[in-house]
């Protein structure tokens, strides 16, 4: 969770990274002052020299020192990209007296100098966030005064100092997102005023330290993404001060101990994609704090992705505040338990891959704030049509590939279901007409059972409805058909380029375009605007849009009020033209940085809208072909309005794709399908320039990465924009959900209806955060 966060016990930072800078040159002053006493004269010329220094040693392309003329007194900038190496002359016995230094989130490179020991009196060292190489010089652990290190979101090697223990004032370690590699060494149990350890996404190996379980005043422990091997010694379980433990995407082995009795403050529990084996602990039914089970979240406890096997505890919800419950991919055993049918609490349940058996309980069906349910590949059996589903949230069910038989209710208590998946079971009698009534679905997977009768024809009214399995049921009769709106007829023209094929979507402007105009305002570039009575287009060129006529046929039918229209399309040969409707309004890329908060959540609520708009009306083959969602195609009104103007690219061209870095990792590689997931990507990372003023594309190789670090281990007023006016209460929610769309596997993505419903939950009902943590400054 963001530093400032409400709840969150992390260490603060300055608001801004160049204020760490103001305070550097303080330090520098201060430390002056002590050896000039008595000359004012001297100790002036020394503040100078020492001011002009430092500013002639670093790089700085955005000009942000271009203030300091012969004087200390006007430095202000919040926004920082100085580069170059860390300034040797920092280094040295001239300062000695030096309490603070913090040059994070800059674009220095080079490695961090080994005479870094000479600044025998620090106290608070920060230099994550920037491109340092090498290793961590081992004298600094003559730094015996350090309390706060930092080092984070490097490209750091080598291992971490076996003798690090001699630090006895350490209480905050962050190493996390280097490249570090060794084992963790047991002199860190030494640290005993340690509150907070992060040595995640390194490649650390070996065991965890059994010394770990000295820290008596530790509350926060993060290992995730090493490569970890062993069980997790009893000894982390006698660390009753723990609140957050993250020990996900291991090697880990054996069982998790039942001495997590003793975790009484725990909120945080991650153990998931490690090698665990053996029964849950019924001990986590005692543990007061914790309230999530569930992957992918801040507050969580998540066992799946493991070979954890016996029942679920009976008791998971005795705290009564339990929302999510993630225990998927197992092998878990016995009867879902009665009590979880009294948790009213539950919002999110995935229990799908495990050997569940019995009935779905009855009262299971009642609960009113799920909207996603997913036990699916499981051993259920029963009916599912003797009791009654009243489950208003309900948007997502899957009960595929289980036993279950008899009748398909007539409805599910929900009129907001989007996916609906009752595949591989037993369920006979005919499809219910009532389905037709479900205006949201867009999925719906009746395959592989004993369904018989007519496919009803008010399945026609789900106008969202893209999937559809009836596949290998006992049905009969007629396909149902919708009817279509009838395009404009086809032209055919033939002008001094060519004979041309234009196809319109909008019958006025089908009525006042012709061929001339669409080649005439070609000739003037894109997003010229072209002018035709009062109406007014856009041409955009397009090449191979042969090879994609029937596609972008598909796409014309599409309109939404997010949206920029496509109001038709030319071709000859290889040439090819779209039409756009024109829409007044600049581009993201171009005001980003002059939109208020409100603002800038509107846009997101727009980007959103059109994207769930899109994936339900659009095949999976179309979606591959509409392009990146990029600040670049977003028109911004006067009102902050949002319209994606998509582009289109073939399959097998990523020319414009490869580089850019809104375009998912699945789509840059070609290694996996592209979906709808692929375009929550590119949404993620405009949430995270519209939440950090930062553009991807200006000196930011993996935002994503730089992002992640500042969530986690940085103050809030460290990464949100300073050119954001008005108030900004759920800016941490957001770069929280910015993360989430932009996960690398895509299946771990939410899909554009719930971005929209949590953008416009947090828009209701912003999230406050504190400015101000109760951790002690440096």
């Amino acid at each position: 969770m963001a530093k400032g966060s409400s709840g969150a016990q992390r260490f603060p930072k300055s608001l801004a990274s160049f204020m760490c800078l103001v305070m550097l040159l303080l330090n520098l002053i201060h430390s002056s002052q002590s050896q000039s006493r008595g000359h004012p004269q001297q100790l002036e010329e020394v503040e100078l020299h020492l001011l002009l220094s430092f500013k002639s040693s670093i790089n700085d392309p955005l000009h942000t020192l271009s203030n300091w003329i012969n004087s200390s007194s006007s430095i202000c900038d919040c926004n920082n990209n100085l580069t170059g190496s860390l300034p040797d002359f920092l280094f040295s016995h001239s300062f000695s007296h030096l309490e603070t230094l913090d040059l994070s989130n800059n674009i220095f490179s080079g490695k961090i100098p080994p005479q870094l020991g000479l600044l025998s009196s620090l106290i608070y060292l920060d230099v994550g966030g920037n491109v340092l190489e090498g290793e961590i010089p081992s004298s600094i652990t003559n730094i015996t005064t350090l309390q706060y290190l930092t080092l984070a979101s490097n490209q750091l090697v080598g291992e971490i100092p076996g003798d690090i223990g001699v630090l006895n004032n350490l209480k905050w370690i962050y190493l996390g997102y280097n490249n570090l590699s060794g084992q963790i060494p047991k002199s860190i149990g030494e640290l005993v005023w340690l509150n907070h350890l992060d040595l995640v996404y390194n490649n650390l190996s070996g065991q965890i330290p059994q010394s770990l379980g000295n820290l008596s005043n530790l509350e926060f422990l993060f290992l995730y993404k090493n490569s970890l091997t062993g069980p997790i010694p009893a000894s982390i379980f006698e660390l009753n001060k723990l609140v957050s433990l993250d020990l996900s995407d291991n090697s880990l082995t054996g069982e998790i101990s039942e001495l997590v009795l003793n975790l009484k403050r725990l909120e945080v529990l991650h153990l998931f994609s490690n090698n665990f084996t053996g029964k849950i602990p019924r001990a986590l039914t005692a543990l007061p704090r914790l309230q999530v089970l569930q992957l992918w979240s801040n507050r969580l406890t998540d066992l799946s992705t493991n070979n954890l096997s016996g029942e679920i505890p009976h008791g998971l919800c005795d705290s009564r505040v339990l929302y999510k419950l993630i225990l998927f991919s197992n092998s878990l055993q016995g009867q879902l338990p009665r009590t979880l049918t009294t948790c009213t609490s539950l919002r999110r349940v995935r229990l799908q891959n495990n050997k569940l058996s019995g009935e779905l309980p009855s009262q299971f069906t009642k609960l009113p704030l799920i909207y996603l349910l997913d036990v699916s590949t499981n051993q259920l059996s029963g009916r599912i049509d003797d009791r009654m589903w009243d489950m208003p949230a309900l948007q997502m069910l899957n009960l595929g590939k289980n036993n279950l038989s008899g009748e398909l209710p007539h409805s599910f208590g929900s009129n907001k279901l989007e996916s609906l998946d009752l595949s591989e079971n037993r369920f006979s009698g005919e499809i219910p007409a009532s389905l037709g009534g479900l205006s949201e679905l867009v999925q719906l997977k009746l395959s592989n059972n004993r369904l018989s009768g007519n496919i009803p024809t008010q399945i026609c009214s789900c106008k969202k409805l893209v999937v559809l399995d009836l596949s290998h049921n006992e049905l009969n009769g007629q396909i149902p058909r919708r009817r279509r709106k009838k395009l404009e007829a086809m032209r055919r023209v033939e002008t001094q380029d060519g004979t041309w094929e234009m196809q319109f979507f909008d019958s006025k402007a089908s009525k006042v375009i012709n061929m001339e105009d669409v080649l005439c305002w070609a000739k003037e570039g894109n997003n010229k605007i072209g002018r035709k009575g009062r109406q007014q287009f856009q041409v955009e060129e397009m090449s191979e849009l042969n090879s994609l006529w029937e596609d972008m046929v598909e796409i014309g039918k599409l309109g939404h009020a997010n949206m920029v229209k496509v109001m038709g399309i030319c071709r000859s040969g290889k040439e090819g033209y779209l039409v756009y409707e024109y829409r007044e309004g600049k581009y993201l890329s171009e005001v980003v940085r002059s939109v208020r908060w409100e603002g800038r959540r509107n846009i997101a609520v727009g980007i959103a809208k059109a994207l769930k708009y899109l994936h339900a009306h659009c095949s999976t083959s179309t979606l591959v072909l509409v392009g990146e969602v990029s600040p670049h195609r977003v028109v911004v009104d006067a009102k902050h309005v949002a319209r994606l103007k998509l582009s289109f690219s073939p399959p097998l061209k990523a020319s414009i794709s490869i580089s850019s870095p809104y375009v998912a990792p699945e789509a840059r590689n070609g290694k996996k399908e592209v979906t709808e997931k692929s375009g929550i990507y590119g949404l993620g990372m405009i949430l995270i320039e519209l939440v950090t003023g930062r553009s991807a594309e200006v000196g930011m190789e993996s935002m994503v990465e730089w992002a992640r670090y500042c969530y986690s281990d940085c103050h809030v007023d460290m990464w949100v924009d300073p050119m954001m006016k008005g108030p900004h209460n759920d800016v941490v929610d957001v770069m929280n959900l910015a993360l989430h769309c932009t996960a690398t596997d895509p299946s771990a993505r939410p899909c554009a209806t719930q971005v929209l419903k949590t953008l416009n939950a947090l828009a209701a009902n912003p999230t406050l955060y504190s400015c101000v943590s109760s951790s002690p400054s440096p």
